[in-house]
């Protein structure tokens, strides 16, 4: 048995590092290059697409070698099923091509998720499918109107995850080989002779290619390869699950395809929060924030190596599963995720960290808010200079401003003057501040202009616990008029700070 893996793994190497030297060649001799379409791709100069084609030909070529194999071997002579052999290459076959067409015509979203949404239901009638899921589920079996949406969802996401971390040399084959050796060893250990075979001639297939892909790559694998890719690998997934441990059978691969799951939901969740197409391209990938961050090409490329990996090693714990060990490795693949994000610094979830915090925060901005509605109210009643002042010191002392003044424009029979107040330990004079002001006209309903009211506050990172609406809707015209009906009492420049009167000045 040894001696025939051997045979596959090196037969299918070989046969994929020949094919790519010549399907680049070919494209570059007959023009079949592409030049990078926008500003999103890393590459100045025109490759071929087309690497794909060697790895299916590679693949394809060995696949069938190894069945003719097991043919000649009395003894694995019925181990392999030409029945689901066939429910994988064919659908399988159908996502290649689509592939390539994408790559030579361009082809939209919709057309290429409803050709994977029919594969998905070509695997499923040829007996590849999700029945249960133990870890959530329990024991129960799916009927087909859940089994086919599932199978279809893990088919299309699946595919189409490798697809999206393709975009550095060498990325997406070399996360998917790590994958594929995992999904190798848990064949082993499952007794699957047929999934065993076929990722080993496809990690020879990627291998043989990564010669070429790697930086700088001189081909490209383009959507025929990394949609043919993803394709096999939920494929194989779902066969090898159907002859192991349950808890083997759903953790293991979704753990084993841990980077490209995380860059597709991260890509998601980030379009979902900023508003934009779900479909739509950008420079936000995980790749590209490392390459932001002051990463070489070569570095970012083997740091997601390493990423890729941890989560293949973390996964081949789960062959020996108990509740403490699928614990840990949880515990550890949550925590490890939530760093990484975290030092990726992606402005969405910065938001989402700022909107949680604004949740925690509710009860002070509930206080805050209806100080302000308090004061509002007390306004329209106040019918003394000394009574506004104290109203709107009570108002502003409990929020998240720091200080204010009342600038207003007096004539000779209405000589109210400026009323200024900090917050202690802040400095009295607003010169003196390192603040940002927000400047409040106060007009009353009756379109008299009694100056303006400014408000300041401190530069810092906390938040401002106030529904600033408050402030620019009713309250400055309360304000004004409670000026007006308190104008004909003489009362001088106030300054405060805190509670205490630093200056008053009779007029």
């Amino acid at each position: 048995m040894t001696a025939l893996y051997s045979g596959i793994f090196v037969t299918s190497l070989l046969l994929s590092f020949f094919l790519t030297r010549e399907v680049r060649n070919l494209a570059v001799k007959r023009g079949w290059v592409a030049a990078p379409p926008d500003d999103r791709h890393l590459h100045q100069q025109a490759l071929p697409r087309l690497g794909g084609v060697a790895i299916y030909s590679a693949f394809l070529f060995t696949t069938i070698v190894a069945f003719i194999a097991t043919r000649i071997v009395p003894d694995l002579a019925t181990a392999i099923s030409f029945s689901t052999l066939w429910a994988i290459l064919a659908p399988a076959t159908l996502v290649f091509l689509l592939g390539v067409y994408d790559d030579v015509r361009s082809a939209g979203p919709y057309c290429k998720f409803a050709i994977q949404a029919g594969a998905g239901v070509l695997l499923y009638s040829g007996g590849l499918r999700i029945l249960d899921i133990p870890v959530l589920f329990g024991n129960h079996q799916f009927g087909w109107a859940v089994s086919l949406p599932l199978t279809v969802l893990w088919v299309i996401g699946i595919t189409n995850a490798f697809n999206l971390i393709d975009g550095l040399d060498g990325l997406a084959a070399g996360s998917a080989l790590f994958s594929t050796l995992v999904v190798f060893v848990v064949a082993i250990f499952s007794h699957s002779l047929l999934v065993s075979l076929l990722t080993l001639a496809l990690a020879g297939a990627i291998v043989g290619f990564l010669r070429f892909n790697f930086n700088p790559a001189t081909i490209f694998l383009g959507d025929c390869g990394s949609l043919f890719i993803g394709f096999m690998l939920s494929a194989l997934a779902i066969q090898g699950a159907q002859k192991a441990p349950t808890v083997i059978a759903v953790a293991i691969p979704v753990v084993s395809f841990g980077l490209p799951i995380l860059e597709t939901t991260l890509s998601v969740i980030r379009r979902l929060i900023s508003g934009r197409p779900v479909f739509t391209a950008d420079r936000e990938h995980i790749h590209h924030k490392l390459l932001q961050r002051g990463l070489s090409h070569r570095q970012v490329v083997v740091v997601l190596y390493a990423v890729s990996a941890v989560f293949a090693l973390l996964s081949l714990f789960l062959l020996w599963p108990s509740g403490s060990t699928l614990g840990l490795v949880m515990a550890v693949l949550g925590t490890g995720i939530w760093f990484g994000v975290q030092h990726l610094g992606y402005l969405e979830f910065g938001e989402l960290r700022r909107v949680a915090q604004r949740t925690m925060d509710q009860r002070s901005v509930f206080i805050n808010d209806l100080a302000i509605r308090r004061a509002t109210e007390e306004l329209k009643v106040a019918r003394e200079y000394a009574q506004v002042c104290r109203i709107l010191e009570a108002a502003f002392s409990t929020n998240d401003f720091d200080g204010f003044e009342l600038n207003l424009n007096c004539s000779a029979n209405e000589p109210l003057s400026n009323f200024r107040w900090a917050k202690p330990g802040c400095p009295v004079a607003p010169e003196h501040w390192g603040a940002w002001k927000m400047n409040m006209e106060l007009v009353s309903s009756c379109n008299r202009h009694w100056g303006s009211m400014i408000l300041y506050r401190l530069y810092s990172d906390r938040p401002l616990l106030l529904d600033i609406n408050l402030l620019t809707s009713s309250f400055p015209v309360v304000l004004a008029d409670a000026l007006s009906h308190v104008s004909d009492h003489r009362i001088g420049v106030v300054v405060r700070q805190g509670g205490e009167i630093l200056a008053a000045h009779a007029s």
